[in-house]
Parts: structure tokens; sequence; C-alpha cells
């Protein structure tokens, strides 16, 4: 045997090379985010009633089957949508008396970022439609708010500050977002930022 057929049998003989191992570590996160982004994108365009799962499925490109195998069902994907609980808490642990500049700079940062599409927005449009579903997830939200402020602002009336606040940035959000019209509309962010301060301040602290 010469030396190129003895090589070709060494060739022959020697497993083959193992094929690289992909790393899945990452991939249900990836799929997550991509779910969660296009919720977001649904919600905001179509609205919660109109939404559905199978639409978000299909703008994350993954199957209806794996969206409820992540959330469940959806009123939980549109929980998952908005901040979280963990968002929250970030946003209001830390002094109280700097608590306003946090909240206000929080809401207007996240809502300038999603461009007025944020799903709190298309929640809003949803109750005020008395959609069932969508006071639901209202009640659950402002829930998990007054348990956050409850940690952070001491005072028998917590659960009166905490609401008004909402209810004031919901006024703002109406405005800006939803109208899209008028001295709020027009206001950048870093004024609007200005603005909300001292109101924020009056109904928490003062």
């Amino acid at each position: 045997m010469d030396a190129e057929q003895s090589d070709a049998g060494l060739a022959e003989d020697a497993p083959e090379a193992a094929a690289p191992v992909k790393k899945r570590t990452r991939e249900p996160e990836a799929r997550r985010s991509a779910i969660l982004q296009a919720a977001r994108a649904t919600f905001a365009e179509q609205g919660f009633a109109k939404t559905t799962i199978r639409e978000v499925a299909r703008r994350a490109e993954v199957t209806h089957g794996l969206v409820i195998r992540h959330f469940g069902s959806k009123e939980q994907l549109f929980l998952a949508s908005v901040p979280s609980s963990r968002n929250l808490m970030a946003e209001v642990a830390g002094d109280p008396k700097s608590l306003p500049v946090r909240v206000a700079r929080s809401y207007v940062q996240r809502m300038s970022e999603s461009g007025g599409s944020d799903p709190f927005v298309a929640l809003i449009r949803a109750v005020a439609s008395e959609e069932d579903a969508a006071k639901r997830l209202f009640a659950a939200m402002q829930e998990e708010s007054l348990e956050m402020y409850r940690h952070v602002i001491p005072g028998p009336d917590i659960d009166q500050r905490v609401s008004s606040v909402g209810a004031y940035l919901i006024g703002v959000t109406f405005s800006r977002y939803v109208l899209r019209s008028g001295p709020l509309a027009e206001m950048p962010d870093d004024e609007l930022i200005r603005h909300l301060v001292p109101h924020l301040r009056s109904i928490l602290l003062d």
C-alpha cells in the first residue's frame, strides 16, 4: 500500500469531526424577548381587545403554542409587556424626597422610548371602552403599584396618594399620547419632567 492509499485508509477509519455544538442557553430568552417586543407593538397598534396571541406569534416568528407556554393567556402576556414589579421597585426604591423626580423621569423616558406606543396607552383606551378584561388588568396593575409604594412612603393615606398619582399620569398620557394635542403634547421631554415633578411631589409628599 502506497502512502496515498495509506492516508486514504486512515481518513476512512478516523471518526468524523464532531459538529460544533450550538449554544442554546440564550435561545429561550431571545424568543421571550421577541414575543414581548411583538406584543408591545401589537397591543399599541390594535388595542387590547383586537390583539390575538396568533398575531403576536406571527410577528415574533414563533408558534402560537410557544406564546401560551411562556405566558399562559393574553392577559398575562399584556401584564408582562408593561413595566413589571421589578421595574417599578427600581423606580420607587430610594430616598422618598427624590421619589417624584424618579417617577417623572421613568415615566417620560418609558413613553418617549416607545414613541407613545406603550401598551399602557392601549390599556387606557380599552378601559375607556368598558372592556371587562382591561378593567381587571388595570386593577391588577394598580394593586401592584400600591404594594411597591407602601414600602417607600409611610402614611395612612398612601393608597389615596398613589391612586392620585396614577390618575394624574393617566391624564397626562391621554393628552400627550392619545389626543396628541395641547401644551403637554408639545413639551420636550426635559420640560415635561420639570413640569411633572412639583405636581408629583405635592401628591406624594406634601
